[in-house]
């Protein structure tokens, strides 16, 4: 039967040992596509013919999956944040339903990612890639809309396989824009301690997490280990052109750093935690602003618009804090 597009997706299963593939345990709630990245080389050579023998090799085998951009739920997003900031297991908040799970981007060292295997098709092929890890993802959000996650995820070769059977979609909550709330501190000050309210419009987070594949000699055309090699974060705040605003234009003058904490926040745990009542999201990050902007306009409004890298300021860079009723992300 050919191909139908609306029986496509894409399933994954957290990996016990790098590399080696496991049966997918959750369908992803989103859209992407697999793709077989294989290096084909032709070969050019002067053997007194005008049109080439077909003589190529391979000399390298990789893959990746890249993920449309579409609504981030409290039980999947964990899924970016392990696999392209720093794998972790979760912890129960006290004896609440929610489990605490904390992805730290670390400044003195390299992190390490859980790795996953991704199948990826629909009725008519699927194909395999293991030891998948996320390469870049980007993070944003909109007055009325969700928050939306897309990026992409890199693993080391496509293969022919079958879908994992008797899977259906988990139950998943969308994050919601209109849900947050933005904390602005200077540097030096205690993160989330300054509310800005009815300021905030819109926010871009874009990461390089820094893992790659290491397509070192070993027997294999494709990669055998990983490694984080320096992450780049950079983003922006969208705010009104009002007194918050007009602070943050004179900080960006000034090159003052900034801490910042966005967070959201769903539907009540139906046992209120210790420190958490309900679904969570918290990101918290230091930032410097890359330039002062000029104001900008969204239907007869002002609103200017702060782009900023991330830096090391008062032992914060970039942490996500995910709190969803889960024990463990699959």
């Amino acid at each position: 039967m050919p191909g139908i597009r609306t029986l496509r997706k894409i399933q994954m299963g957290k990996e016990t040992t790098a590399g080696t593939a496991v049966a997918a345990t959750v369908i992803y709630r989103g859209q992407g596509l697999l793709n077989d990245d294989r290096v084909i080389t032709p070969v050019e050579e002067d053997i007194g013919q005008m049109v080439d023998y077909p003589r190529a090799y391979i000399p390298k085998l990789d893959a990746s999956v890249v993920f449309d951009s579409s609504p981030a739920t409290f039980e999947q997003l964990g899924y970016w944040l392990a696999a392209g900031i720093e794998g972790v297991a979760g912890s129960q908040d006290g004896s609440g339903s929610g489990y605490i799970y904390q992805h730290d981007l670390a400044n003195s060292a390299a992190q390490t990612p859980y790795y996953w295997t991704i199948e990826g098709g629909d009725n008519q092929r699927e194909d395999e890639m293991e030891y998948s890890f996320v390469e870049s993802f980007t993070m944003n959000g909109a007055a009325d809309e969700a928050v939306m996650v897309s990026g992409t995820w890199r693993g080391r070769q496509a293969t022919d396989a079958a879908f994992t059977t008797g899977l259906t979609p988990e139950t998943v909550e969308e994050i919601l824009q209109n849900k947050g709330k933005l904390y602005i501190d200077a540097a030096g000050g205690t993160i989330g301690t300054t509310q800005k309210t009815a300021t905030w419009l819109g926010w871009t987070l874009n990461v390089v997490t820094g893992f790659q594949g290491i397509p070192a000699g070993d027997g294999n055309l494709y990669f055998s280990s990983t490694k984080q090699v320096k992450p780049e974060v950079t983003g922006e705040l969208i705010l009104e052109h009002d007194a918050t605003g007009e602070a943050e234009i004179t900080a960006a003058r000034a090159k003052t750093g900034r801490l910042i904490r966005m967070q959201w926040e769903g539907s009540a745990f139906t046992t209120a935690g210790t420190t958490y009542t309900y679904k969570t999201l918290q990101i918290n990050m230091a930032v410097q602003y890359t330039d002062v902007p000029t104001m900008g306009e969204d239907e007869g409004n002002d609103t200017i618009t702060l782009p900023f890298r991330i830096v090391d300021s008062d032992s914060t860079q970039l942490q996500f804090i995910n709190v969803p009723a889960l024990t463990a992300l699959v």
